[in-house]
């Protein structure tokens, strides 16, 4: 089971983790996409507008997930924050107020349930490694340019019957732009999902991260979420963040459609 898009997990996109962890012998492909729209100051006097919108291709097979997002991408700001659902600060200038779109970074993950502990509800444990490639634009804000490596290890246990526990730590190398030296992160998250009825889960998760300049602050964010499957193939999940410190999103929020084939 894919924790959704942790790193941190703010914005939820495109793996639907919340629903059981099943195995799928045969192999299943899947593609998501939506809208995640955020805003904040960041410590700046003006604030910066993000949208972000994915093109997610996952496949999943026994205990091993593979999953491809190519995303567009909006920013509207002073052009020192820059990435898509997990902006990046990069410094202080309140430059003028631009408006820049364009490809945002390419993003390849890899899933593997490396235990499961228990007979009854098993404690279940998997391991990520993300590769984040500096396709976004450098110069016109959008990206660092810089290849990003993520590795993470999450969580996930049934407490009660409809009741789901979750968290996650990993660690994080942050390619340097030019002339800027980012810091690598350590970053965690934990939350948990409650099961409303067969189709639809929703549920609150917390996210905190290492600051990613020694000028910046830690980042923290809590995320309330819902998740609904219809017509057996189809999942929406929508969410609401709200962050608590300068390199957090003011406000955040999206809704993303899954279709499995």
């Amino acid at each position: 089971m894919t924790l959704i898009n942790t790193t941190p997990i703010k914005v939820l996109i495109g793996a639907f983790a919340l629903f059981p962890h099943l195995s799928h012998a045969e192999g299943t492909f899947s593609l998501t996409t939506g809208i995640d729209y955020s805003s904040g100051k960041y410590g700046q006097s003006d604030s910066t507008d993000i949208t972000y919108i994915p093109f997610t291709g996952k496949y999943e097979a026994d205990n091993t997930t593979l999953k491809l997002t190519v995303p567009w991408l909006k920013i509207r700001g002073p052009g020192d924050v820059v990435g898509g659902n997990t902006p990046i600060v990069l410094g202080k200038s309140n430059r003028p107020i631009t408006t820049e779109t364009g490809l945002g970074d390419i993003v390849f993950a890899a899933t593997q349930t490396i235990a499961q502990l228990g007979e009854t509800d098993p404690l279940l444990l998997d391991l990520t490694g993300k590769i984040k490639f500096g396709t976004a634009s450098t110069s016109k804000g959008l990206g660092t340019g810089e290849n990003d490596y993520t590795l993470a290890l999450d969580a996930y246990k049934k407490v009660q019957k409809d009741l789901t526990l979750f968290g996650g730590i990993g660690y994080k190398r942050l390619g340097d732009p030019t002339g800027i030296n980012l810091n690598n992160v350590w970053f965690s998250s934990a939350g948990l999902s409650y099961k409303i009825n067969q189709t639809t889960n929703a549920g609150i998760m917390g996210d905190i991260r290492q600051a990613t300049m020694d000028t910046s602050q830690p980042l923290r964010e809590l995320t309330l979420f819902a998740s609904h499957k219809f017509y057996d193939h189809y999942k929406v999940q929508s969410y609401l963040t709200h962050g608590y410190s300068d390199a957090s999103t003011d406000w955040g929020g999206g809704i993303m459609l899954g279709r499995a084939f």
